[in-house]
């Protein structure tokens, strides 16, 4: 591992901010030991269909290092991305959510990806809310947007848990998703 040959004096870029606690939750920068948990969540093909770029499931080392590089290096590149998300009573990670705007995404999202034995227990509706706050909070946006597969009934719960709209087709990356949008205005009104 390539951790182990980086001397204790080296000046190296670290990401450490910001770190948000929910009541279950925290929500904070990936580390190094996510990677492997982030590719045995994408392993599985049910959150792989509607999570990975080709909708398959993540099946190598390399394939899951990249794809935690990808989001991880959303916040190099941008000060802001998606969060890994650690359930508070065990200390482990159980999935990414957080804003996230690569180039050609169709607006500024937050999404979410909860590894499946973590589902059910309302942990993407309060690991979204954190990060909804954290983006009204932070950026002079009106409206966020939630990309999701017309066949995803569940995200399509927890946009409607989070009291967002379904706005119609869109395209993202070649295909059709429903674009789910929660406009600032109707957040600070009625954020349950």
């Amino acid at each position: 591992m390539m951790v182990s040959l980086i001397k204790p004096d080296a000046n190296l870029l670290r990401i450490d901010g910001p770190v948000i606690e929910t009541a279950r939750l925290i929500l904070r920068p990936w580390r190094a030991s996510d990677i492997a948990e982030n590719t045995r969540m994408l392993s599985d093909p049910e959150t792989a269909r509607f999570i990975t770029p080709d909708h398959q499931p993540v099946t190598s080392e390399l394939k899951g290092w990249r794809n935690a590089a990808v989001i991880s290096g959303h916040w190099a590149l941008h000060g802001f991305g998606m969060f890994a998300v650690e359930e508070k009573s065990s200390s482990r990670y159980i999935g990414r959510v957080g804003p996230y705007c690569p180039p050609e995404w169709p607006g500024f999202e937050v999404g979410w990806g909860i590894a499946r034995e973590y589902r059910g227990k309302g942990y993407a509706v309060e690991a979204a809310r954190a990060a909804i706050d954290f983006v009204f909070d932070n950026f002079a946006l009106d409206r966020i947007i939630h990309c999701i597969d017309p066949a995803n009934v569940a995200s399509q719960a927890v946009a409607r848990r989070l009291g967002a709209d379904n706005e119609g087709p869109g395209k993202l990356e070649g295909d059709i998703v429903d674009i789910w949008v929660t406009t600032r205005q109707r957040w600070r009104r009625d954020p349950a």
